[in-house]
């Protein structure tokens, strides 16, 4: 494919809800907005993020299509379509496609595991072929999926398989095997880095763009940090990172996804609740938030 390469920072979205727990789609655009301003290069729709796994399918269509509604022209929308059931992420690939998205991705199936390669790389063919037009990107997140086999492997056995593969979404730690996806034939694909609390040390490496949750409101942090390393300046790129991270750690002490949701509301962006089995942050508990927040500086 001749798709440009995701390079910069893509957030990977929270999805809007009311109190009820009903989609709130009215607040995309302010939303969509937010991130364009703040030099965000694309948006990772219904996600782990996002939810993804907590919406219907039609949730998840109609999600999809308020935020290539909404997108400014420099923010690419990629949409996650992965499911357990093969079929109804074959019905939201062609969705993407139809709705004119950037590009689409899709976690292995975390019940039924792909438990080879072969297995895995028939998988994300059967999806990928729902929607040919389209650059496909594998979703490698094995602390949700389970399914920890190595990208290089799935790279070799796919390349020749799935026309429309991109590349792939690396949310794990192996910086061996990221490297390795990286120098595959020359760079021949995108290996979009996942790990926002080690964006500097994959930068280090030869990352050229990341998909992340804490990009919807640590974005400015995060460009300070990509500019020290382009300078040239390491520590100043690596404090940045120290500093970053002490704020994902308060996120994750208070819950991870839920706090970080809560935290969008501190930024002016109220995104409303998480859907069970999460649990939001509210009362008592984001009072406290708010506290050990301010201890790390922010917002």
């Amino acid at each position: 494919m001749t798709t440009p390469p995701l390079h910069g920072l893509i957030t990977a979205t929270f999805t809007p809800m009311n109190n009820d727990g009903s989609l709130a789609l009215d607040r995309i655009p302010a939303y969509a907005e937010f991130l364009g301003k703040n030099g965000i290069a694309g948006a990772f729709v219904n996600g782990t993020t996002g939810e993804g796994s907590s919406l219907t399918t039609t949730e998840r269509k109609t999600v999809a299509e308020a935020w290539v509604a909404a997108a400014p022209p420099e923010l690419r929308v990629l949409i996650h379509v992965g499911h357990n059931s093969l079929e109804e992420a074959r019905d939201l690939a062609a969705h993407a496609q139809q709705i004119g998205a950037s590009g689409f991705a899709a976690l292995a199936p975390s019940f039924f595991k792909p438990g080879s390669v072969e297995s895995l790389v028939a998988t994300c063919e059967h999806i990928a072929s729902a929607a040919p037009a389209l650059p496909f990107y594998y979703y490698h997140i094995p602390s949700m999926t389970g399914v920890s086999i190595p990208c290089l492997d799935f790279l070799k056995a796919a390349k020749d398989r799935i026309p429309n593969l991109r590349g792939i979404k690396f949310t794990f730690e192996n910086l061996m095997d990221y490297l390795a996806c990286l120098g595959f034939e020359d760079g021949r694909f995108d290996i979009v880095f996942g790990r926002d609390e080690a964006l500097v040390p994959a930068l280090a490496i030869g990352a050229k763009g990341a998909i992340g949750s804490t990009y919807n409101f640590l974005a400015p942090q995060f460009q300070d940090a990509i500019a020290a390393f382009r300078a040239g300046d390491l520590p100043a790129a690596t404090a940045h990172q120290s500093g970053i991270n002490e704020v994902i750690d308060v996120m994750i002490r208070h819950g991870g996804l839920p706090a970080g949701k809560a935290m969008m509301s501190l930024l002016g962006q109220d995104l409303g609740p998480v859907r069970l089995p999460l649990k939001s942050v509210s009362g008592t508990a984001m009072d406290q938030l708010r506290t050990d927040l301010k201890l790390v500086s922010f917002p």
